[in-house]
């Protein structure tokens, strides 16, 4: 019988089912070296860039020297070598700082390095992956058009053949990392199918245009694409794919990290809601006391505890060569929707406070009707679930 002298250890109110003790010693040292790097290095000016509408690209040369830029790629190209689910601790740290530092990190890595590294030549890796991993050259990934991103099947943006080249001409919309990219990977028809291409800043008839005016992902470069009679030389074609797989798989690496950041995101907003409902005083006694705040407090616990075991059994999935895009789709749905949830539920415990850029829950609460678009919008991964369990495709 106790007899209160051994106390079972207070848990971590963001880890309530001691999460980390299942990832191994290189995982947590990952993970503490992000979370390191996102506590010294970004939350002290991301209010600002998010204000102003900048993105902070002196941090890229620290995010690429940490080995974060095609992290989970071989070493021989420069890349870091790490597992799925290291990767994953990387998007969910970064995204606890903002949903557009990961945004950066996520495209350079899982829509540009990866299809380079999957589906190009060996000439394609060499000349573009070892700079992409420094930080040097900057990628973008143009799958999404003007007019609809769910349905790249009905692509406008076409590529024909004249003699060993080919003519590039179309457009694509809200392509994050646009305006700095040194080089696009660009998804075309041709008579052959969709395929892939590998088009250099400064090719002629290929420019760029940022969008302005955002009130999301403000931290974060998002731009149009337009294709003049682009020409570019055959080796320029990404050689070991054709049709929708290509894109296709690269959006699955993409959405397998966008499982984890909003995890970050979704701890941020509750552990600066659970401090401040603690030292909050109304009526004599913190809010942190009252029935419904506590409510409130415990149930973004349980969701976060729910998607921190999702996501960490979808990355051993993934490190064991088993992981299904349907299940990669249940936990961005699940996730994305968890983090939402978390943000204006903090933002509503915070009050006033909660809308300035002081505090993150309005900042993540706006990123996040980002991150539940991008990448397959809710309702198309809920139909994805429910085409794998019904049999029937309902799009």
């Amino acid at each position: 019988m106790a007899d209160g002298t051994n106390k079972p250890a207070a848990l971590d109110p963001s880890d309530l089912y001691n999460v980390r003790s299942l990832l191994t010693d290189e995982e947590r040292m990952v993970q503490d070296t992000v979370a390191r790097f996102t506590d010294e290095r970004v939350l002290p000016i991301i209010g600002a860039c998010f204000d102003e509408h900048r993105f902070p690209a002196e941090l890229v040369p620290e995010i690429a020297e940490l080995g974060l830029l095609g992290s989970s790629l071989p070493e021989e190209y420069g890349c870091a070598g790490m597992t799925g689910v290291m990767y994953g601790l990387i998007c969910q740290e970064l995204e606890r700082g903002d949903s557009g530092i990961r945004s950066f990190v996520s495209v350079q890595s899982s829509l540009c390095m990866y299809p380079i590294f999957a589906f190009g030549s060996e000439e394609q890796r060499l000349h573009y992956l070892p700079r992409m991993a420094k930080g040097e050259l900057i990628g973008c990934f143009g799958l999404t058009e003007p007019h609809g991103g769910s349905d790249p099947g009905n692509m406008k943006t076409h590529a024909r053949r004249d003699g060993g080249d080919w003519v590039i001409n179309g457009s694509k919309m809200w392509i994050t990392n646009g305006g700095i990219a040194g080089v696009a990977i660009v998804w075309a028809m041709t008579e052959e199918g969709i395929q892939g291409f590998l088009i250099d800043r400064g090719t002629a008839g290929f420019t760029t245009q940022d969008i302005g005016r955002k009130m999301s992902l403000r931290a974060s470069i998002t731009s149009a694409l337009f294709f003049d009679d682009v020409r570019i030389p055959d080796t320029q074609r990404l050689p070991n794919v054709r049709g929708l797989k290509g894109p296709l798989s690269c959006l699955t690496q993409a959405r397998y990290g966008i499982t984890w950041g909003p995890i970050g995101a979704a701890i941020a907003c509750y552990w600066e809601a659970l401090e401040y409902a603690k030292s909050r005083i109304i009526f004599g006694k913190p809010i942190a006391g009252t029935q419904a705040v506590q409510m409130k407090l415990a149930d973004m616990a349980r969701r976060i505890t729910m998607a921190q075991l999702l996501s960490l059994q979808l990355g051993r999935l993934k490190d064991a060569g088993q992981m299904q895009p349907t299940q990669v789709s249940l936990a961005k749905w699940n996730n994305v929707r968890m983090a939402i949830d978390i943000a204006r539920e903090a933002r509503d415990i915070m009050g006033g406070a909660g809308i300035t850029v002081e505090h993150c829950p309005i900042r993540h609460a706006l990123n996040l009707e980002s991150v539940i678009t991008y990448e397959g919008t809710e309702t198309v991964h809920q139909l994805v679930v429910g085409r794998e369990i019904t049999g029937i495709n309902a799009f």
